[in-house]
């Protein structure tokens, strides 16, 4: 008597191998791809390598102090002898500056991405698409030119407002009523030129939501802004967060338009709207021209730090984006 080799009700079906076979035009590709995606991993490496072989004797000389202290003093003929390095105030301005230019582009960037894909024209919506994706190819020194012929009597008024309105406010408070050129002058330019990038990125985003789900709400008697607000805002979370981030990286590492825009002094500054500040992108582009040999390694050090800045929040904003897309 032989068993039955047949399967029995309700059993699984035996497993098989799915071979996926390329043709050629594949192969190519995707040598292609991957060729590029290391490529950029090996240039990027490579930088980092740069940075730190040329920053190893700064940070060995000074250690933790380069990134926390607040002096910076290129010491007897350019040498080492009575030398002080420290990058904390830059490092703080760049923050400061980063954070007020994102507090100004995000709202903007969701109004404007909300705007073109939900109540644009049709005429008008290819034409708004293509100057939002021009304006985000514009070089950051003519946003610095703007700012210092156009939005600076601009600026000075609000900050005026600010002062007076809410000048018992530490953050608001100043010193000398010196408007034109301050951290929330710079960050108000900054934050326009950022918009561009994080607008393109969030309608992009807001473009991808499915429409079914629009659709039911409508059949349920929903207005436009309530399925805005019920579905394609959180469906676009991670996207606003991502653009929001990529910006923010971009803020932290603009030279010129903080260099037009700010009065740079190497001095804790947390007052908004004082006429002095910087960043660390700036500190190295005032300073590398006259630097000796070694003040250029510690410029180097510091440019390793922003590079490092940059990193982590391109890593938590990549964390961000993920857990956002998990719970959808």
């Amino acid at each position: 008597m032989s068993l039955a080799t047949e399967p029995t009700q309700g059993s699984l079906p035996e497993k098989r191998d799915v071979v996926v076979v390329y043709n050629k035009a594949d192969r190519i590709f995707r040598r292609i791809v991957t060729a590029g995606a290391l490529t950029s991993l090996l240039i990027l490496g490579a930088i980092g390598f740069f940075l730190i072989y040329r920053s190893a004797q700064i940070f060995s000389d000074f250690g933790l102090k380069f990134i926390t202290g607040s002096e910076w003093l290129i010491g007897d003929d350019g040498t080492s002898n009575g030398a002080v390095f420290g990058l904390g105030p830059m490092l703080v301005g760049s923050m400061v500056v980063a954070a007020i230019a994102l507090l100004v582009a995000v709202p903007l960037s969701i109004g404007g991405a909300l705007y073109i894909e939900f109540y644009s024209p049709r005429k008008l919506y290819r034409v708004l698409v293509t100057l939002l994706d021009l304006a985000a190819a514009i070089p950051s020194v003519i946003f610095g030119l703007w700012g210092i012929e156009i939005f600076a009597s601009i600026g000075t008024r609000w900050s005026t407002f600010l002062n007076d309105w809410f000048g018992w406010f530490p953050l608001f408070s100043v010193e000398f009523e010196n408007f034109s050129r301050s951290p929330f002058i710079a960050g108000c330019v900054l934050g326009s030129l950022i918009v561009p990038i994080t607008t393109s990125i969030a309608r992009e985003v807001f473009s991808r939501t499915p429409r079914d789900l629009i659709d039911t709400c409508y059949a349920l008697g929903s207005t436009k802004w309530g399925a805005i607000k019920t579905v394609v805002l959180p469906f676009g979370k991670s996207g606003v967060i991502g653009g929001a981030m990529l910006g923010l990286g971009r803020a932290l590492g603009e030279t010129i338009a903080v260099f037009l825009l700010l009065n740079l002094v190497f001095d804790y500054n947390f007052r908004v709207l004082e006429s002095v500040g910087g960043n660390i992108a700036s500190h190295i582009a005032n300073k590398f021209g006259e630097a000796s040999d070694y003040e250029i390694q510690a410029l180097i050090a510091a440019g390793f730090v922003l590079f490092c800045l940059t990193l982590a929040v391109n890593m938590i904003a990549s964390v961000i984006v993920q857990r956002s897309t998990s719970k959808q």
